[in-house]
């Protein structure tokens, strides 16, 4: 092993067992159910704001979008600007009254205890269901986390991947059983940080190192970009071929899947008042802008500044690794600060484990509070159900570890897969809900089922000469999926009974603002 490589482990060590820590302080503090799902809703502007956004986030910004736009140009941005305009939307219309919302809904802690509160449902069903999903969407979830961990160790220290899988996994384990909402939150604050930074600093000096050679637009060309440097820089081309309109719709449509993901309203539900909650909105927005940004920018410097290293035709290389490669080529050639490349590097391990750390935090909730508390023994006491959700929380790693062991799953494909899942089946839900007084449970149910129906089946089932719909017709299913979902809570309400008195007092509660934030 050479020293580059030594020093670079030296990073990796400090800042996990810096982690652990936090979750080792954090444990003290939880002393129930409410304190390990939402902080005894006390976060702070800043700590909701970037931990929201870290866990939003994962290793897909950092590894996923910049190897999309090295290898088919700067079209692929049309997602970033989807998941801009849907972060925007999420944090000015559904934070205010989602927060609002959970107090009056007798002071709900989870997204399907909301909607279980919400509709007024005696039965428990719409907890079921929503808990099933959430388990079901998030162990895809977490296993891409997990992978781009395990990718990340085994590229930078070139250790076997499940061995470096082992290490990441164990590590967000630790942290995130003892801890709970507030040691994730904490974690999540810094490694936004430490994102941020990384995001902004190395495309600027690879830029400048690349330009020494030659201008952009020339470097590009000999790196034998589709359709040339024009196409590869256009908004309006993608891998040299022109974009047709419903490709850059199903781009967009990733914005959509933000008012659906249970680890971001979660936030929304624990900041400390509303003074704070306006101070995240700003915060959360301008991370967003330059994180997306930049991240863009890393895979268009990225393959100027690398070549004539071409990824994903070199030997042990993915278009996935271009941050990776771009740091390592900075900081132990060019510039000899090993050990800031271990800086930096850390930073796309905190993308990583701050998206898995909230995803298996909020499937133990899923699992103990909705399913374990909520349908199967309700008088359990707080001090069942918190062991409930560390043992949740253990076997929820355990599945997602088992599903990533395949090194060749690709980020994108997981997270894309999870977040259409997400968004399907609680977006429009999330928003009808709280604009909507008409809407009722059977809606509701109806809703829920058909988004995550839609997704699985789309993305799924080879029913088209062996290809499934999403790889036949070229649409995202989220954009599907969404729409059927939204189409169907406004039919099926409109056929079914109207919701009774107490449920349409609460709503005039909210909308009136006469919820003590």
């Amino acid at each position: 092993m050479d020293s580059n490589v030594i020093w670079i482990l030296v990073a990796f060590v400090l800042y996990m067992v810096m982690m652990v820590a936090i979750g080792a302080r954090y444990m003290k503090k939880t002393n129930n159910s409410e304190d390990y799902f939402l902080g005894g809703r006390g976060l702070s502007g800043w700590v909701a704001a970037l931990s929201a956004q870290a866990s939003d986030m994962s290793g897909w910004l950092l590894m996923g979008l910049p190897g999309a736009l090295y290898a088919a140009g700067t079209g692929q941005a049309w997602i970033a600007i989807g998941l801009f305009i849907g972060t925007v939307c999420n944090w000015i219309f559904i934070s205010n009254r989602l927060r609002r919302y959970t107090i009056r809904a007798n002071n709900s802690l989870t997204l399907p205890e909301y909607f279980n509160n919400r509709f007024h449902d005696k039965k428990g069903s719409l907890l079921l269901v929503s808990s099933i999903v959430i388990v079901i969407f998030f162990l895809v979830y977490t296993a891409s986390a997990l992978a781009a961990g395990g990718k990340l160790f085994q590229m930078v220290i070139g250790i076997d991947y499940t061995v470096a899988l082992t290490i990441g996994a164990i590590v967000i384990l630790l942290y995130t059983f003892m801890g709970g909402f507030m040691a994730v939150c904490v974690t999540d604050f810094i490694q936004g940080m430490l994102m941020l930074v990384a995001l902004l600093v190395v495309p600027i000096l690879a830029y400048f190192m690349a330009v020494k050679n030659g201008s952009m637009t020339e470097i590009l060309e000999l790196s034998g970009v589709a359709g040339g440097s024009d196409a590869y820089l256009s908004l309006w081309y993608n891998g040299g071929e022109k974009y047709r309109a419903i490709d850059i719709i199903s781009q967009l449509a990733w914005g959509l899947g933000y008012c659906g993901m249970p680890h971001i309203l979660t936030r929304f539900m624990a900041v400390k008042n509303q003074k704070e909650l306006n101070k995240s909105k700003g915060i959360a927005i301008v991370w967003v802008a330059l994180s997306l940004t930049f991240a863009c920018i890393i895979g268009i410097v990225g393959r100027a500044y690398l070549y004539p290293t071409m990824l994903g035709t070199d030997r042990g290389y993915s278009t996935e690794h271009v941050f990776i490669a771009m740091i390592r080529q900075l900081f132990t050639v060019d510039f000899k600060w090993p050990f800031l490349a271990g800086i930096f590097l850390c930073g796309i391990l905190a993308a990583i484990m701050s998206t898995a750390d909230s995803q298996l935090l909020v499937t133990a909730s899923a699992v103990s509070e909705d399913i374990y508390q909520g349908v199967i023994n309700k008088k359990a006491d707080d001090k069942k159900v918190l062991r409930m959700s560390r043992i949740t929380v253990v076997a929820v790693a355990v599945l997602a570890y088992i599903i990533a062991l395949n090194p060749n799953s690709s980020i994108m494909a997981l997270v894309s897969d999870a977040w259409a899942g997400f968004g399907s089946a609680f977006g429009p839900l999330v928003v009808l809900s709280l604009f909507w007084k008409r809407v009722n449970k059977p809606g509701a149910m109806v809703g829920i089922i058909s988004g995550a129906l839609t997704v699985l089946v789309w993305d799924y089932l080879p029913l088209v000469s062996g290809q499934t719909l999403a790889a036949a017709t070229s649409i995202y299913s989220l954009l599907i999926g969404f729409c059927v979902s939204l189409i169907s809570i406004v039919v099926v309400t409109l056929c079914t009974k109207a919701p009774d008195e107490s449920i349409c007092k609460e709503f005039d509660d909210v909308a009136n603002k006469s919820i003590e934030m």
